[in-house]
């Protein structure tokens, strides 16, 4: 190494600093810290920067997962962003559960239902209704739980949206609409068990017939998002 001439003109060699990673033979750039009020210049390589940042990142996370903040800073209890008791359940008070079971096999448990008014449940079913459609690339020998798993996520907020609006229509218009869920309930439990038992060739069968389903359905949403 070439020598350095400190403050007070004598000549120092800097000694070579070693990575702190294990079995590591590269060179690191080095970073000098001079002390004007000292004899001594001392070197900090980069990996001990590093370090002191980790460790300073690793003391703040610790802090954030174990919540040791001050109580008057914390307004966790305060702030009605979620729930200290376990998600209320929605239920459907119209007719479209299937009969034998009296819910539906594609219902997932545990979703918080948003109350986002009648119009915005109109809105919901088509939104929901065309990102079903947009599934049909996604349906492959080995997807199949992926396919499940995002068809139940959909599907259980239009069955919960199904019933709002079907509630808020009128009485004439209440059956129709009835069995145009119903309809397309029925196919959602055979395309969901065709996932579940990973039938390729019957779960692409039932997802041609829920296409012209959605699409029906999707009309019918626009139509009454204009008038609702």
């Amino acid at each position: 190494m070439a020598p350095l001439t400190n403050l007070h003109g004598v000549s120092k060699t800097l000694t070579p600093i070693t990575s702190c990673l294990p079995n590591a033979h590269r060179n690191l750039k080095r970073g000098q810290v001079v002390g004007f009020l000292g004899s001594k210049t001392q070197e900090l390589s980069e990996c001990q920067v590093q370090t002191t940042k980790r460790a300073a990142a690793i003391g703040l996370a610790s802090i954030v997962l174990t919540g040791q903040f001050n109580d008057k800073i914390s307004l966790a209890k305060d702030n009605g962003f979620w729930y200290d008791e376990p998600l209320p359940q929605p239920t459907v008070t119209n007719n479209i559960a299937n009969e034998k079971t009296g819910t539906r096999s594609f219902v997932k448990k545990g979703l918080f239902m948003a109350n986002i008014g009648v119009k915005g449940s109109v809105y919901r079913i088509k939104k929901y209704a065309f990102d079903l459609l947009a599934m049909a690339d996604l349906i492959t020998e080995d997807t199949l739980n992926y396919v499940r798993r995002y068809l139940r996520l959909k599907s259980t907020f239009i069955y919960y949206d199904f019933d709002k609006v079907i509630s808020a229509i009128p009485v004439d218009e209440k059956q129709q609409l009835t069995d145009m869920a119903n309809k397309l309930f029925d196919n959602f439990e055979k395309l969901e068990e065709a996932t579940r038992k990973k039938s390729l060739p019957e779960t692409k069968s039932c997802y041609q017939e829920t296409e012209v389903m959605l699409k029906e359905v999707m009309d019918r949403m626009t139509l009454m998002y204009k008038t609702i």
